[in-house]
C-alpha cells in the first residue's frame, strides 16, 4: 500500500511539473522574463507576481514591490523584467496552468496525508524516539504530512535510519515501499546490493575482468540510493569522501529520475558502501 501511494504521488508530482513548464512558456511568450529574476516561479516571489498578472496588473514596479525581503534581486532588477506583452492567449494559457498546478498541489497533500496515515497503522516495535541526532535535521527533511517521518520510522524498526548521510524523509518512504523494512529476504548485504543492481559486474575470463559496468536496472530503490549517495558529493563525512574517490576514478554520474529510466553506467566500480 505505501508503494502505492508513493508511485501515485510520483505521478502527480511529475505532472504538476509539467505544467510549471507550461506557465514557463505563457510568460515566456509574454516576454516577461521571471525566471531570471527567480529562481522557482511557484516560489513566494514568483506566485505572488503571477497571481498579480492574472487579476489584471501591468505596472512594472508594482509587480516588482510583491518581491520577498529574502529574495537577492531588488525591486529595480525585478522591474526590469516586467515588461510584457499581455496577450489575451498567453493570459488564457497562464491561468489554466496555474490552476492545473495548484489542483495537483491539493492532490499531491492528499497523498502525502494517505501516506502518513498508512505509516501510522504498523506495528511499532519500540515505543521510544530516535536518539539525538549528532547534528540537527531541518525539518524540511524529516516531516511529511505534518508528522515526523524519522520518529515514526524508528518507531516501527528501531533504527534511526535517518543517521544515514544522504538518507531523508522522501528517500527513507521510497526505499521503505519499494524493499519493505524487513530486509530478511537478503542473506548479506552483498546479496541486497546485487538484486539492487549497485555491485560491479562480474565478467571474469582467466582471471581477468572483462566488464565491470554495472547491469541496467530500472529498480526504483537503486535510483534512490544513487540519488541519495550524489548529494553526499561535497559532505565532509566518510561516504562523501568514498564518493569523491569513485569519482575522480571513473568520473561524475548523472542522478536518473524515478519515472521507470535504466540508470546510468558510466561509473562501472560504484557501489554504496557498508
Amino acid at each position: 500500500m505505501l508503494r502505492s501511494y508513493l508511485r501515485q504521488k510520483e505521478m502527480l508530482t511529475q505532472t504538476a511539473a509539467m505544467h510549471i513548464q507550461h506557465m514557463q512558456k505563457a510568460l515566456q511568450q509574454m516576454n516577461l522574463l521571471l525566471h531570471n529574476v527567480v529562481s522557482d516561479i511557484t516560489g513566494v516571489t514568483g506566485r505572488k507576481i503571477i497571481k498579480a498578472v492574472m487579476a489584471g496588473e501591468r505596472d512594472p514596479q508594482v509587480l516588482a514591490l510583491h518581491r520577498d525581503p529574502r529574495g537577492g534581486h531588488s525591486v529595480e532588477t525585478i522591474a526590469q523584467s516586467r515588461v510584457g506583452n499581455y496577450r489575451d492567449e498567453h493570459l488564457f494559457a497562464l491561468t489554466q496552468a496555474v490552476e492545473l498546478y495548484e489542483i495537483y498541489q491539493c492532490k499531491i497533500a492528499d497523498c502525502a496525508a494517505a501516506i502518513v496515515q498508512q505509516l501510522g497503522t504498523q506495528p511499532a516495535v519500540t515505543p521510544d524516539g530516535p536518539p539525538e541526532a549528532e547534528k540537527p535535521i531541518p525539518a524540511r527533511n524529516r516531516v511529511r504530512g505534518g508528522v515526523d517521518i524519522r520518529e515514526q520510522i524508528f518507531k516501527m524498526t528501531g533504527v534511526d535510519l535517518f543517521a544515514v548521510p544522504g538518507l531523508g524523509a522522501d528517500l527513507v518512504l521510497i526505499l521503505g515501499g519499494e524493499v519493505g523494512f524487513d530486509l530478511s529476504a537478503w542473506r548479506t548485504v552483498k546479496h541486497f546490493t546485487s538484486w539492487l543492481g549497485l555491485c560491479p559486474g562480474t565478467k571474469i575470463s582467466g582471471g581477468k575482468a572483462l566488464d565491470k559496468k554495472t547491469k541496467r536496472n530500472p529498480n526504483r530503490a537503486a535510483q534512490a540510493f544513487r540519488m541519495a549517495a550524489v548529494t553526499q558529493a561535497r559532505s565532509q563525512t566518510a561516504l562523501g569522501a568514498f564518493y569523491r574517490r569513485i569519482k575522480a576514478r571513473s568520473g561524475a554520474m548523472q542522478v536518473p529520475t524515478l519515472s521507470g529510466s535504466p540508470p546510468p553506467t558510466k561509473s562501472p566500480e560504484f557501489s554504496m558502501p557498508y
